[in-house]
């Protein structure tokens, strides 16, 4: 079983949706039949990797930050889609936070990481290394060895 986990832009331009989600399954469908797709499902990048992961007939893990993490981050017009990819997981791990913020996303992030053999990142490669954020999780998916597979589609943009 190959394991593979996914950080990425939340905030796609509406034309990069569409781009993205055709390099992602391409990416999937090169990587074996038995695949666990392990993400945060939050809007952008992670979201559309996990419905990538169901439509390849993979298993869904879903790592949410903190306790709080649909009430306090999940917006009205990302609901219907976050609720049905965590309807779908066959593993929901809940980091050990109350309240969403940059500590319970460096967790989550660590939690995704030493759980997978790859990371997808959908990344224009120009986002600042913080803790918790796409660059960050690149950088210490690289210092542990994980392989990465940066996507970011001729013609991808963020707003």
């Amino acid at each position: 079983m190959v394991r593979i986990g996914v950080t990425g832009h939340m905030n796609l331009a509406p034309d990069t949706t569409r781009l993205v989600s055709d390099a992602l399954r391409s990416h999937l469908a090169k990587a074996a039949d038995d695949v666990t797709g392990v993400s945060c499902i939050a809007r952008g990048a992670d979201s559309l990797f996990a419905e990538a992961v169901l439509e390849a007939g993979g298993m869904l893990e879903v790592v949410l930050p903190s306790r709080d993490y649909r009430e306090a981050k999940v917006k009205p017009d990302h609901a219907e889609q976050f609720d049905r990819l965590l309807s779908k997981a066959a593993r929901v791990r809940v980091m050990d936070f109350d309240h969403a913020g940059r500590e319970a996303y460096v967790a989550a992030n660590e939690a995704m990481l030493s759980s997978v053999d790859e990371l997808v990142a959908v990344w224009d490669g120009e986002s600042p290394v913080d803790a918790g954020g796409t660059a960050g999780a690149v950088t210490d998916a690289r210092r542990r060895g994980v392989r990465v597979v940066v996507i970011w589609p001729e013609g991808a943009a963020r707003q």
